[in-house]
Formats: C-alpha cells, structure tokens, sequence
C-alpha cells in the first residue's frame, strides 16, 4: 500500500505513524499518511522562517518563474493526481458538466499560473513639491494554510500560490480525510522551490491547533465549517495573526416569473450539484416563483433523475459518492426530517444498497424556512425548493440565513435581476449562473461565511502589510 510523507524544509520526511485513508466509493482503505505532530509543526515552522528570508527579498522574476514551474508539474502529472483525487474524494474523473478532478488539476495549475504573473506595484500617493509619498506591500512572514477535503489540491492552490507570490513561505496541512494528492503535489512541488518555502504536516486537529496557535506564524488561511473558524479565530489571537477564512455556506438562489423552465433547469441542476453538492458555493436552497413552481421542479427531478452515480473512476459517472460517512449521516438526517416535516420527495431520497457512501441525488418540494433541510447547510446531493409569491419577502428569507457566502438570481430580464442581486447579504451574486469563480474575480464570505477575499489582485494583498514610506523634500 502506497504511503505519503510529510515534507518539511524539501526534506520527505518518514513518520513513526501512519493513518489510513478510505476510498468513499468502496470503503476500503487505498493509502495510509503519515501522522504529524506539534514537534513537527515546530520544525516546519522553523524551515519557513528560514527561508522566508530569502525567498522574500529574491528577484520578483525569479519568483514568477518557480511558480510557473510549481504549475507546470500540476500539469505534467495530471493523470497521477486525478487519479489520487477520485480514490480520495470520490469525485468522477470528468463528472457532471466536466466538474470532477480533471477540472479539479487542470484548474489548480491555471489558478497557478494566473496567480504567478499578478503584480504589486508601488503606489504613489503624494508627489509634489513637498514629499512623495508610496505605498509598498511586503510579505508578511510564514502562512498557514489548512485545507478541506471538498477540493483538496484546488483549494490548496488557492491559498498557498498567492501567499508564496507575495513573498511568504507556506505550513500546510492538509484534510486527514483527504491528505494524498496535497502530499504528492508538495512533494513534486519541492523539485523546484527552494527548500522550506513550502512544506507540508499531515495529521489531525492537533497539528491544526498546534498551527494556528504558533507564536511563529503570521498570517492563517483556512477553508471550512464556521465553528472551527471560530476556534482559529480565537487560538490566532495570541499574537495577532492575520486571517482569511473562507467558511460555510447556504446559498439561495432566486428563480423569477418570467423564466423558461426547461432552459434553465440544466444549469440549476449544474449549480446545485456538482461534485454532489459539496462546494462552499454551490446552490443550496432554491426559491422559484409560484408560477413557474411546478414546472421547475417537475424538469429539475426529470433531469436528477437521470444523473450517472458511481465510481469516479468508471467511464460516463457524473456523481460520485459523499465524500465521508459522517456527512452521509448528516444529509441522511436532513432527508428524514424533510420527510418528517411534510416535504415532498420528487426523486431520490435514500442511500444506494452496497459499499460506498452514494446517496441518490435528490429533489425536496413544499418545504418553507424553518425546515432543516432549508436552514441547515446539507453539502451533499439533496437540494429543497420553496415556492413564494413575493419578491420582497423572498428576499428577506433569502437574507435570513446567518450564512452569506454566495446568492444568485435567475431572469429573462437582466437588469431587473441585477437589481434584485444587489440586495442580497452574500460576498458574490451571480446572474444566471451560481457558484461560478475564476481567478481574477475576488470571492469571499461576509456574516458567518467569514472574511478576507481571495483571487486576483484583491486576494493577493491579503498576503502583505502595508508599509507607507514619505519621502520629505
């Protein structure tokens, strides 16, 4: 059985112990990881200090080109990592609309690349007769970044590339239910980083503590539910440490009256599931207007009903499994109690006889806020569909949630749309489409979705302090 290292200051290095990794779509165990600890928290913390003095100060050329080179090695060896990808997420090699672990690799070394060539430039505030005065962005020191296991390598790319762009050096610690491909990324990463600028400390919730409570660490980035944000947030405040939390999310999307039914629903069933409904930003709650109400729900079960669930290594699966038996239990629990409270199951609504984690994509009519499967979070394929007659109240039901990471309204009429967007509590409104993010564009929660943005410029200068620098004449 193949086993995976941590690697602190280049180094791989073998542990006393090691824990499995399970398969979501057979339940066996595939890989085992080694199992870091506090003292190894200390040592890689150790290495990125050291080499943050170099790698801070190198040649912003010479920086652009190692990470252009840590991108072109997620190229090289994309069939590698997607396989690990789908034998750990469960998640199909292509997968609905082609969102599996292709997209997941091919995506990771395009977000690499982008992120390599953004640029701080010096801003010149004041230059005039009596001083010039300029805004500089340095690094600020070691970064740690904790990883889900939804996205594991993507998300990874997204804290860790802009963070080393910046200048600073990288602690990351991987999802132990999802360690394998961020283990091999790092590994082949450090064929071309020089050593300790990235390095990486598998294990549990100690090695997280142990993190995000080091007096060594400057700034900590983390992807996941909102209560461990809280306990970052608390464990960080001991020397102040920067954070970008990027947290959980119930997003509603909005369906107007004035839609064509069967046109949109292909993309509904897009937004809300793929990867099986595992994505901080994918639909969450659907509201649809009462006119359009039983058309949209009768093509959205027609087309749910047809989605191919299995093993994400066999050819033509769009979904794959819950990615674990804990969030299983969760949507297993959502399910009942949506039954309980009087929902309507318009296809799916149980798990899949035989191993694996698959629960049959699912469709929840008649249920209004209050219900759990609305209110609560399910990250997984189960989605609930509320009808409303009025605008105003659909928002303030859309806005009811202490969730405010993404929303998204549907319409013929674009401006009306907008308009209705602008008034929903969510970092990101998207305009006939939901849960769509690329590189260039911020994205980032407000309310309990957290804070700090990240992509682009705006997500870049989340990795610097500012240091303003006046020049008397």
């Amino acid at each position: 059985m193949k086993k995976f290292n941590m690697t602190i200051n280049g180094q791989q290095i073998i542990s006393d112990s090691y824990f499995d990794v399970i398969n979501p779509a057979t339940e066996q165990v595939f890989a085992q990881c080694a199992k870091g600890s506090a003292d190894d928290v200390d040592r890689a913390v150790d290495a990125a200090s050291e080499a943050f003095k170099s790698w801070s100060v190198m040649a912003d050329a010479d920086r652009k080109a190692a990470l252009h080179a840590v991108a072109s090695l997620l190229e090289t060896n994309m069939p590698e990592l997607m396989e690990l990808i789908v034998q750990e997420t469960g998640k199909p090699m292509l997968g609905l609309n082609q969102v599996g672990a292709g997209m997941e690799v091919g995506g990771a070394a395009a977000w690499a690349h982008v992120n390599a060539d953004i640029d701080l430039p010096v801003e010149v505030i004041q230059d005039n007769e009596d001083a010039r005065i300029e805004l500089h962005r340095k690094p600020l020191g070691v970064v740690a970044s904790i990883t889900p296991w939804n996205w594991p390598l993507l998300i990874a790319i997204w804290h860790i590339i802009p963070a080393m762009r910046a200048g600073n050096t990288v602690v990351l610690k991987p999802s132990p239910l999802t360690p394998v491909t961020t283990a091999r990324f790092v590994e082949l990463a450090n064929t071309v980083l020089p050593p300790g600028v990235l390095n990486l400390v598998s294990g549990d919730g100690d090695v997280g503590a142990a993190m995000t409570a080091h007096e060594g660490i400057a700034k900590v980035v983390f992807t996941g539910s909102t209560d461990t944000g809280k306990q970052i947030m608390k464990a960080a405040s001991g020397n102040l440490k920067r954070l970008t939390l990027e947290l959980g999310g119930n997003d509603a999307g909005i369906v107007l009256d004035d839609v064509d039914p069967i046109a949109i629903a292909p993309k509904l069933i897009g937004a809300c599931f793929h990867n099986n409904g595992q994505t901080c930003a994918a639909l969450k709650r659907l509201y649809v207007h009462e006119s359009m109400y039983e058309s949209v729900c009768s093509e959205m079960a027609r087309l749910a009903s047809g989605l191919v669930v299995g093993n994400g290594l066999a050819e033509g699966t769009e979904l794959g499994p819950v990615q674990n038996q804990m969030q299983l239990e969760i949507v297993e629990s959502l399910a009942e109690s949506a039954r309980t409270e009087g929902g309507r199951f318009l296809c799916g609504g149980k798990r899949r006889e035989g191993k694996g984690y698959f629960y049959e994509p699912t469709i929840v009519a008649d249920l209004v806020d209050g219900n759990r499967l609305v209110d609560e979070e399910p990250f997984g394929p189960i989605v609930p569909v509320i009808k409303y007659s009025d605008i105003d109240e659909v928002i303030k039901q859309a806005n009811s949630s202490p969730n405010g990471l993404g929303g998204s309204v549907w319409s013929t009429d674009t401006a009306r749309a907008v308009e209705i967007g602008k008034r929903l509590e969510t970092g990101t409104v998207w305009i006939n489409d939901h849960g769509a993010v690329q590189p260039d564009m911020p994205f980032g929660g407000v309310k309990q979705s957290g804070f700090g943005v990240e992509f682009g410029l705006h997500g870049l200068q989340e990795f610097t302090s500012i240091q303003s620098v006046k020049i008397a004449k």
